[in-house]
């Protein structure tokens, strides 16, 4: 049966699920960026990714877009929470303000819908939040999604997580409801549900991506140590890998774990945990500055004269410069006052921190006397006698 659901929030999260959800239902998509709006209803991508770019292109979907929430939201079945939650070092926890503003208004709009929260949110939030509105059926399911794989990750999902209150019998069902539009929506057949309660999601998220970066900085430090003896890094992590227990996911050296999401939700993990004894929460976010530090100190051990700075994307098909891990290596070389340059193509922008932006390549490798990639491009062959990356495996 066809849904009406309403999708608040387009960037990867909400848009990959307006997509996905769009084949078997009639969806609404709100944003408040009326460019974004209009890019989707010319049925173009507003963010880089070729996967969504092609659905939107190529398939019949019931999506339409727009920034009117009340418009989306009246009448909807479900209503799908996904705007940004950064996080706020001043009081050590995301700033949820978004997140509680479009749930008020879709309260307002359409009392009696689902709401889901899809944003990731500190632990306990859901339930705290719900209090407000005790009439109204509010769920939190994570997603797991990359960056550049969000559309593949939602149509072959690892798991389906919804967090409902667990002696709600009706909380369950609108849960059980929810699920079953979702694994319609998807191609994998076989998907693992649970479903637990709303604070047990929420944690269920952060806990996933704070391990994920907990790998990263295992990986990273065993590259510090491999470079700082002179020993082969790929070799030491081939061996480390084959072992069915660890595998190689997440496994290739970079300047730090960076993106959108993993440095704020390892933070907020830190954070929640205050008051409980733990060490190895804490000294996954210190980890990741000390590799940062690191990486910077070894490309001045080179003593550059111009440093080219290959790309501020955090990945390969990313247009996505938020935390992105070279950031921490630009800041960490211009405090001590080297002279640097960027190639970024997909910047509107002539500069980055008055450091200048390169969109020819070329001139951009003529320019410079040391290139540093936090991730290797075939493109960057022809130079690979002045190029510094970690990247042993020339893969994301």
């Amino acid at each position: 049966m066809s849904r009406k659901i309403a999708v608040v929030g387009l960037g990867y999260v909400g848009l990959s699920n307006a997509v996905l959800l769009a084949k078997e239902n009639e969806v609404y998509a709100v944003d408040i960026s009326s460019s974004r709006v209009e890019m989707i209803n010319n049925k173009l991508s507003p963010i880089l990714d070729n996967e969504i770019s092609d659905y939107l292109a190529t398939k019949n979907l019931n999506l339409e877009a727009t920034t009117n929430m009340n418009e989306a939201c009246e009448n909807a079945d479900f209503i799908i929470i996904s705007t940004p939650t950064d996080y706020n070092p001043k009081t050590n926890f995301f700033d949820t303000s978004s997140v509680e503003l479009c749930v008020d208004a879709a309260v307002m709009s359409n009392p009696d819908s689902t709401i889901i929260i899809k944003s990731t949110v500190p632990v306990g939030f859901t339930a705290k939040l719900s209090m407000k509105y005790p009439g109204s059926v509010l769920l939190f399911s994570p997603e797991f999604l990359r960056e550049g794989r969000a559309l593949y990750d939602n149509l072959y999902p690892s798991r389906i997580v919804v967090g409902a209150p667990k002696e709600n019998n009706y909380f369950h069902k609108k849960a059980d409801e929810f699920v079953s539009i979702i694994r319609k929506s998807a191609i994998k057949n076989e998907i693992p549900i649970i479903i637990t309660g709303r604070t047990e999601a929420e944690a269920i998220k952060l806990f996933s991506n704070t391990y994920l970066a907990m790998r990263i900085s295992f990986f990273n430090e065993l590259d510090s140590y491999a470079e700082s003896t002179g020993l082969d890094a790929r070799s030491i992590i081939d061996g480390v890998c084959l072992d069915p227990r660890i595998g190689v996911g997440y496994a290739n050296p970079s300047f730090g774990y960076g993106g959108y999401c993993l440095p704020k939700d390892t933070k907020q993990m830190r954070a929640n945990y205050d008051g409980i004894p733990n060490d190895v929460i804490s000294a996954i976010v210190d980890a990741n500055n000390t590799r940062k530090n690191f990486i910077a100190e070894r490309i001045l051990s080179k003593s550059p004269g111009v440093v080219g700075v290959y790309r501020l994307t955090m990945k390969t098909d990313s247009d996505n410069f938020r935390q992105s891990s070279v950031k921490g290596i630009i800041r960490r070389l211009r405090d001590v006052g080297v002279s640097m340059i960027i190639y970024e193509p997909s910047s509107d922008e002539p500069d980055y921190e008055n450091i200048p932006i390169y969109k020819d390549l070329n001139e951009f490798k003529k320019s410079c006397d040391l290139i540093i990639a936090n991730r290797y491009h075939h493109e960057l062959d022809d130079v690979i006698e002045k190029l510094y990356t970690r990247d042993v495996y020339q893969t994301d």
